[in-house]
């Protein structure tokens, strides 16, 4: 056995700073307007699902707003042809519980969304997710249950989007966690003292 390993929660805790007050409070289970326009902006996530078979997360990608708002506290995934492996659908029949991980060119800054997915082949909803002429056999309808924005820092070290500008009409980090908040923050002065803060946490 690792004499290094960390093996419970409070040797966890003890190696590791207090949680940052706006981290700790910065989640909603509502689809926001800033929210929704993250999500309409963005052109790929990342679906994690997990069941008896074990753990799987795979790409889901399209034109943006390829993943639809459907009301405040609802989104709707299509499931675009694969290699019909359907790793990913066969984890919800045994454990609905699945996590999205939204992403943008150019924009440090990753929106993670959990909720609970139901397999649909409701045929309006369907019909709603036409591509190329091509009706997806199914959709996920996944109910929010938690929503929060992740700060640029994993982008920032990596580079990923260098030389890449931000898109225009995407909300900032200050906007979107003022929203998830329900106030109690500037969005403005939130987002003018980022860089610095990133720069100062990086590592």
């Amino acid at each position: 056995m690792d004499p290094h390993a960390v093996t419970s929660l409070d040797h966890l805790l003890s190696l590791y700073d207090e949680v940052m007050p706006v981290a700790a409070s910065k989640s909603t289970d509502r689809l926001d307007a800033p929210t929704r326009a993250f999500i309409a902006a963005s052109p790929f996530c990342l679906l994690g699902t997990q069941g008896a078979r074990g753990n799987h997360i795979t790409p889901r990608g399209d034109a943006p707003g390829f993943v639809e708002v459907l009301d405040d506290h609802r989104v709707m995934l299509p499931d675009r042809k694969g290699n019909n492996r359907l790793d990913g659908l066969r984890d919800i029949l045994e454990d609905n519980r699945v996590s999205l991980l939204f992403l943008i060119p150019g924009v440090n800054e990753t929106l993670r969304l959990h909720g609970l997915a139901t397999i649909s082949t409701d045929p309006e909803l369907r019909a709603r997710c036409v591509a190329q002429g091509k009706t997806p056999t199914t959709v996920l309808v996944i109910e929010v249950r938690e929503i929060f924005m992740q700060c640029a820092k994993a982008f920032m070290r990596s580079a990923l989007w260098a030389g890449q500008a931000r898109p225009e009409g995407v909300p900032t980090m200050g906007q979107l966690i003022s929203a998830h908040k329900k106030g109690g923050i500037d969005p403005a002065a939130y987002d003018q003292a980022a860089p610095a803060r990133l720069k100062a946490n990086l590592y």
